[in-house]
């Protein structure tokens, strides 16, 4: 199994901005509504509007780190309702950061079945950051969307950081600090790898070897990760093996 891990990178504003009252949960669901009747306010834009593929070194053939810039809301709070009060110690207040995540990790888990009950849940091990270059690549990407974050266009918004702080600066620090706070971007592939080798779960027909009559269509056949949202190939693919099928029935 292999999937995308992504660092975030937090800071205070100093301005305000119009995406701070959208945190209560009854006026993000009136601007929702607004946008669904008059296609205006700000649910029409979707919040991670700017990003970028990068190079974590000048040898990279090819980007290996994606980073998303957001706007208005700081990623240490969520929708909440009026009522509620945001939990001790969490910031609550104006903010912007970015999200940087690796596209290629090294990094290998698996899928185990828990019993011979198919209704037990299986045995879920990411195994994330257990490659030495992954975690590398992670405090190089982190340290580039840090960087990002301190140039001159940003001055006039820039409060502090609020995550991680300015005390994690060391090569060790980032790398705790990753390790604790690192979060999934929901992109796990490779599970039911395809391949023309003994060894791979479904042939170049996503047909599962010695199980006839069953195919496999998701995003598990993937070999490998693709340096982008897998949304997209998992569409591919699930129309490839619908034309395979119509195909084989004509």
């Amino acid at each position: 199994m292999q999937d995308h891990l992504t660092i975030r990178c937090v800071h205070g504003c100093e301005a305000p901005d119009n995406l701070y009252s959208l945190r209560r949960m009854d006026k993000a669901a009136l601007a929702v509504l607004r946008a669904m009747v008059t296609k205006t306010g700000a649910a029409t834009s979707f919040p991670l509007e700017g990003g970028a593929f990068l190079r974590s070194r000048p040898d990279v053939e090819h980007p290996d780190l994606q980073i998303h810039f957001y706007p208005g809301v700081p990623a240490t709070s969520g929708l909440r309702w009026s009522f509620e009060r945001p939990a001790p110690g969490v910031y609550d207040g104006y903010g912007y950061g970015g999200t940087i995540c690796q596209l290629r990790p090294e990094s290998r888990g698996d899928i185990r079945l828990r019993s011979a009950d198919p209704f037990d849940k299986p045995i879920i091990r990411a195994n994330y950051l257990s490659a030495e270059a992954d975690r590398i690549t992670m405090r190089t990407g982190f340290r580039i969307m840090r960087e990002l974050l301190q140039q001159k266009a940003f001055e006039k918004f820039r409060g502090w950081e609020v995550m991680p702080g300015p005390h994690v600066e060391s090569d060790a620090d980032v790398d705790a600090y990753i390790a604790q706070f690192a979060n999934t971007v929901y992109h796990p592939v490779g599970t039911c790898r395809m391949g023309v080798d003994p060894d791979s779960v479904v042939d170049e027909e996503l047909r599962v070897r010695g199980v006839e009559g069953l195919r496999v269509c998701d995003a598990s056949v993937m070999p490998t990760l693709v340096s982008a949202n897998t949304n997209a190939p998992t569409i591919m693919i699930a129309e490839k093996t619908a034309h395979i099928i119509q195909r084989q029935h004509a």
